[in-house]
């Protein structure tokens, strides 16, 4: 794609970007809370578009400024500055083109959302609930690493440790747009502590990350939900067990279930349990948008497809292997222990090539 056919996109931006900022200041826009929320959302996308936009423009400016300077200018020590000027500038320039390709192709709508994460003990008995907690630790210090804050909703632990399945919400800067890769089946090939003979076992855990529906994506009438209390169980202290502060929510209409123990107040308990409802309720519709997507892309690493195989984590070679873009590496422990950045790093690469693909640019 060639530099004014990208500046001539770009224009579209600059306009659209004028044109949101100025409505994102009427007062009847203001008014509409629904719409606001979303051209506020827009504005900060096209806002980092803009940014790079103008760095790239500055550049192909100074190129075409500094090949005139090296044809047609006689003093020897500014057409030196202008070769050095030139020489840096085309080194930058492909990155700078790329990263201008990949903000213009419009990025999932729900990248920017917080997500709720939820995994599951699969086959394999008590280790597969053992490796489901294995996950938890895993994410957990992968999304403190982040500065994200992680905070369980629910959990059912399983007999020898571990969870049959564990709920748990992420907050922060565009959690769901990195964590929505690890959706799928997670496979753990290793000797459990509960064999005798030495075999090496296989175990799966499924993991399912959820966009964080916000208040005005979904409407949920109150009609159709039944609220049930009961005591918490687990480890919180006396209190926890004795009050009926861990809340149950039915929505009759889908039949989708959530329940919050997790803290004290009954109150704080029902608004999270409501964040999630709205999310599962959400997530129905966000399932047909992204089974659209990967009916179009061959690899697509973000499905969402839950009963996918995508990783294996074999610890007596020590290695990981991710099935999606056959990636494997050697440092099992360091991953175990929350370094999943360079795997997540590839799979947006993957994705990122295909988006561009099918945007054309």
């Amino acid at each position: 794609m060639s530099n004014n056919l990208i500046l001539d996109k770009l224009e579209g931006v600059f306009i659209r970007f004028k044109e949101v900022g100025q409505l994102i200041t009427d007062p009847e826009v203001m008014g509409d809370m629904k719409r606001f929320v979303k051209l506020s959302k827009e504005y900060k996308e096209l806002e980092a578009v803009t940014e790079a936009a103008k760095e790239y423009k500055n550049a192909v400016d100074t190129i075409a400024e500094s090949k005139d300077i090296i044809a047609n200018e006689s003093d020897e020590e500014l057409r030196e500055m202008a070769k050095m000027e030139l020489e840096d500038l085309e080194v930058k320039l492909p990155d700078m083109e790329q990263n201008i390709k990949l903000l213009l192709v419009p990025a999932d709508p729900e990248d920017s959302k917080n997500a709720i994460l939820e995994i599951r003990a699969g086959t394999g008995g008590d280790e597969a609930s053992i490796f489901a907690g294995d996950l938890a630790r895993m994410y957990t210090k992968y999304c403190e690493a982040k500065g994200w804050k992680v905070s369980v909703s629910s959990f059912s632990e399983g007999t020898s440790g571990g969870y049959k399945e564990i709920v748990m919400n992420v907050n922060g800067e565009g959690v769901y747009g990195v964590l929505k890769y690890e959706s799928g089946v997670h496979r753990v090939q290793r000797v459990p502590q509960t064999e005798t003979q030495g075999r090496v076992h296989t175990s799966a855990a499924s993991v399912a990350v959820l966009p964080e529906a916000e208040e005005f994506d979904v409407d949920i009438k109150e009609s159709d939900i039944r609220k049930d209390t009961y005591c918490s169980s687990g480890p919180g202290g006396q209190s926890v067990n004795t009050t009926y502060s861990a809340i149950r929510l039915t929505h009759i209409p889908t039949n989708i279930v959530v329940t919050c123990q997790d803290q004290k107040s009954q109150l704080k308990n029902l608004a999270k349990a409501m964040v999630e409802l709205r999310s599962r309720i959400y997530a129905m519709e966000h399932q047909k948008y992204l089974d659209e997507i990967s009916s179009k892309r061959k690899t697509m690493v973000s499905t969402g497809d839950r009963s996918a195989k995508i990783r294996t984590y074999n610890y007596p070679q020590g290695r990981v292997t991710d099935h999606r873009i056959n990636l494997t590496l050697y440092n099992l422990s360091a991953v175990m222990d929350g370094d999943v950045q360079e795997i997540i790093d590839k799979l947006q690469i993957e994705e990122n090539a295909e988006r561009l693909k099918e945007s054309g640019l």
